[in-house]
């Protein structure tokens, strides 16, 4: 079996802010728009090189989409930075009607998502935001798992040609993707072979999918991990190939069972080859106040909730 180990913890966020700061050096199109959070989204570096490609527009989130929208008319390359529940339901309006609508060439760059933004608590935490994007026609929806791959994605989007959602997190997580990785938009990634059964986790959750595997292991389950780190457009072929050999498959997300990538795959399991699934993400609630391994650990997004889907996934083949 292969197994995986890390030497450090980083913050996505952190991968987002050297991915741009990179492209700040190599592509004179990209421009950076930031919601007051500067230090937050890690954009300190970009605007400390490039401060006239930079444009701080305060606590107006909904202008910022509407600028940022406008700055693509004349070529630019637009990278918009706030907290994930200020850059998709606060503007929610703006992104349909400005952004998506007409194709624009904008890159919504949405930290702090999930449960994992701990102490701020329901108000400030979103997880919902994977399907409010997923929904928008022509929005392409990436939710990486470490620094590296969050860097990889960021400087890989600004040769896209169209609206991407972005999203990353707050707390320190192990990197245990390559550093010199090429980000594939649209290409899910096989982390371990497994005959028994498929994990399909997003975001936070890949490592625990990867520590679940290895619990799995020495239950003698052969557990298939595979890293969904675009949402949409959806790698159904790595999907449908692996239950084919699998036969039951788990889904895992720090997000609402409710519109997630859970629901993507159902989808795709229902057209092709309905498969026995279970979910691991939260249950139609909102989230609350508490560390993020607290709050991971009582709204069930972790290893353990994993390897207990499995077991039920593996009894329903």
């Amino acid at each position: 079996m292969k197994t995986y180990t890390y030497t450090e913890k980083k913050d996505t966020r952190s991968g987002f802010g050297a991915g741009l700061t990179e492209l700040g050096r190599t592509n004179p199109n990209v421009v950076a728009l930031c919601a007051d959070l500067i230090g937050s989204l890690k954009m300190d570096q970009f605007i400390k090189e490039n401060p006239e490609r930079f444009f701080q527009i305060g606590i107006a989130e909904a202008n910022m989409m509407g600028i940022a929208a406008g700055l693509t008319i004349g070529g630019k390359i637009p990278f918009t930075g706030t907290f994930a529940n200020f850059s998709t339901g606060r503007v929610y309006d703006q992104i349909r009607q400005s952004i998506a609508y007409s194709g624009k060439n904008v890159k919504i760059c949405a930290s702090h998502a999930g449960l994992t933004l701990g102490e701020d608590g329901a108000t400030h935490q979103i997880l919902e935001d994977i399907g409010l994007m997923k929904m928008l026609p022509g929005m392409t929806v990436i939710n990486t798992c470490d620094y590296n791959q969050t860097k990889a994605a960021t400087i890989a989007i600004a040769e896209h040609n169209g609206p991407v959602y972005l999203r990353f997190g707050r707390p320190a997580v192990p990197i245990f993707t390559p550093e010199d990785q090429k980000f594939e938009i649209g290409k899910a990634i096989k982390l371990t072979e497994g005959t028994d059964v498929t994990i399909v986790a997003t975001g936070h959750l890949v490592w625990e999918a990867l520590e679940a595997s290895k619990a799995l292991y020495e239950q003698g389950i052969s557990a298939e991990v595979i890293n969904i780190h675009t949402i949409k457009p959806l790698d159904e072929k790595a999907i449908l190939d692996s239950v084919s050999k699998t036969g039951c498959i788990v889904t895992a997300e720090e997000h609402n069972f409710l519109g997630g990538l859970g629901e993507s795959v159902s989808r795709t399991l229902a057209l092709h080859k309905p498969t026995p699934q279970e979910f691991v993400a939260t249950n139609d609630t909102f989230g609350e106040s508490g560390t993020p391994a607290q709050l991971m650990e009582k709204y069930g997004l972790n290893s353990a909730s994993i390897v207990e889907k499995v077991q039920a996934a593996i009894k329903r083949k």
